[in-house]
């Protein structure tokens, strides 16, 4: 019996996508979640070996929805991380010609990434949200709108036309997806490997986050995003999300989160796994393992 993956669905997500190019030669049965906290649910709940759920988009930044679910479950840890090159079409049923478009519904970050096409195409049309582009899709070939913005799959899993092709603003967009097990052990460092990490402060104070940012950049660590969302516990409450360039079998990543232990309230670690790009990071001199492994036999020797 093959093992479950969770991933938000329904079927033709782009996040269905991101399933089948990493399990290529589909060794687990994909299952779509409604949501992403229903996917991450099935993980949690032992339903699901993995889960894989949006994280970032090159356009429109973070996914709330996957971060606020990852705080609240300090179990689940991101292992892989999956991109997908993002592309939309208006899709339509049969004969429904684009003067006939009077509402079009998608996901929130597709009508971000198309509000240019839209606002010259269609600039009367009304916008409905829906979970995923492939909902939005599903629910045009149920008769409930007259169009949806979503990927050339999604329309050809629920049987409707295109009536315009390649409408995203910019092109190149990428999404980049995580794939989630729970209790899982860190996978083995790659030399091209990014740590994400969520950082609560003490308190809001003048310094509080040139404190946190130091505990990088004396040690040589570049961040490649830097996010501060709310916590939930009261208005001006904070905490800040970091993907950071290093593995934490890395001394500059261990001492790092040390330091970030020791000056936080909290810190929560959500894994550290392989860059799907395979970009090595730049590290200084100072900051190489050889640096580091000098440093203790020099202190050792005293």
């Amino acid at each position: 019996m093959r093992s479950r993956v969770a991933y938000l669905g329904p079927a033709g997500t782009f996040t269905e996508q991101a399933v089948r190019q990493w399990d290529v030669g589909q060794a687990h049965e994909a299952w779509p979640a409604p949501t992403v906290p229903a996917a991450i649910a099935e993980l949690r709940e032992g339903d699901a070996e993995a889960a894989v759920v949006p994280f970032e988009n090159s356009v429109e930044g973070s996914v709330p929805a996957t971060l606020q679910a990852l705080l609240e479950d300090a179990r689940v840890r991101i292992c892989q991380e999956i991109l997908v090159e993002v592309q939309f079409d208006l899709l339509a049923r049969g004969s429904t010609t684009l003067g006939q478009v009077d509402v079009v519904a998608t996901h929130p970050h597709a009508a971000a990434q198309t509000r240019d096409w839209l606002a010259q195409h269609l600039p009367r049309a009304e916008l409905v949200q829906e979970s995923s582009t492939a909902r939005a899709a599903q629910a045009v070939a149920e008769g409930r709108y007259d169009a949806a913005i979503a990927s050339p799959e999604a329309g050809a899993a629920y049987g409707l036309t295109p009536l315009a092709r390649r409408i995203a603003d910019r092109d190149g967009a990428l999404t980049r997806f995580v794939l989630l097990r729970r209790d899982a052990p860190v996978p083995p460092p790659t030399g091209a490997d990014r740590t994400t990490l969520v950082a609560l402060i003490w308190q809001n104070r003048p310094g509080a986050l040139l404190e946190l940012l130091e505990q990088f950049a004396v040690r040589g660590i570049d961040l490649t995003r830097l996010e501060s969302r709310p916590t939930g516990e009261g208005l001006g409450e904070y905490c800040f999300w970091i993907d950071a360039d290093a593995h934490l079998s890395e001394a500059r990543m261990s001492e790092a989160l040390l330091g970030l232990r020791r000056t936080c309230r909290d810190v929560r670690f959500l894994g550290s796994y392989p860059r799907a790009d395979g970009r090595l990071p730049a590290v200084p001199l100072h900051a190489d393992e050889q640096a580091y492994r000098e440093a203790r036999e020099w202190l050792e020797s005293l």
